[in-house]
């Protein structure tokens, strides 16, 4: 691989999955997959693993701004994080198992579709009507939407976020900014999880590919965190749709080059 080409194509994929994982929760993967496999002519596993991992820090500094700005709810997301990270192995496991070339399809799908949901149908709910659901059926719905989105954490190399941004927003009616605080949160471990499972199985990564994409990856999310929580929700409404449907557009453009 030429040196300027993986440092181009790293800071694109990064730049792309840090604004989409600082603005939405969404993982990496979503974006760093399909750069890495139709550029750098990666292993798709081997790719899911390296953007997995670039979650992994920029998961964790995204959490940190929201949590700093009170826009993250670590009770119930630790409740759902417990079922995410048992199932995240098992979607891994799975995963390992199915023809590359179907890793990642669904995502990309996701990420289209739910920008175009926050573009029509934004967010708009408010921290007094969260507070209304009784605390026993949050914890109910987040154990079970916790087993669907590990599965498809580790299966599609997504980190689950958008499936978890969209049950966190419609099924359990977070307000925009705590769902996308309690989301990071918890893919900061489901992604940790995820990577190690794919490496475990894959073997080592390349590491200049891999220290580059967390890098990048991380710096964005850093610089989509700040400015998602100083803007007000409808602003945030329409960037995180904006966001989301041009990376949409862009990953699946990239995914039929392959």
């Amino acid at each position: 691989m030429n040196l300027l080409e993986v440092v181009l194509v790293t800071f694109f994929a990064g730049m792309g999955a840090g604004l989409g994982t600082g603005f939405a929760g969404m993982s990496a993967a979503a974006v760093i997959t399909p750069m890495l496999v139709t550029f750098l002519h990666m292993d798709s596993y081997m790719a899911v693993g390296i953007a997995l991992s670039s979650d992994v820090l920029a998961s964790a500094v995204s959490a940190y701004t929201y949590g700093k700005h009170k826009n993250l709810d670590i009770r119930n997301g630790l409740i759902m994080m417990i079922s995410v990270l048992a199932f995240t192995v098992v979607g891994s496991f799975v995963s390992s198992l199915i023809p590359s070339a179907t890793i990642g399809n669904f995502s990309v799908f996701m990420t289209f579709l739910l920008g175009i949901k926050f573009l029509v149908m934004p967010v708009m709910t408010t921290r007094e009507s969260m507070d209304k659901v009784t605390p026993r059926r949050r914890a109910i719905e987040a154990l079970v939407s916790g087993v669907v989105i590990g599965f498809i954490c580790g299966f599609m190399g997504a980190g689950g976020g958008m499936m978890m941004l969209l049950i966190l927003t419609t099924v359990l009616g977070y307000e925009l900014k705590t769902a996308v605080g309690t989301s990071v949160f918890i893919m900061t471990f489901t992604a940790f999880t995820g990577a190690v499972s794919h490496f475990a199985i894959a073997g080592h990564p390349d590491g200049l590919v891999f220290i580059l994409c967390v890098i990048f990856t991380f710096i964005w999310a850093r610089v989509a965190a700040v400015f998602a929580n100083k803007a007000d929700p409808v602003t945030l409404n329409r960037a995180t749709g904006v966001i989301l449907v041009v990376l949409g557009v862009v990953v699946l453009s990239v995914s039929i080059l392959e």
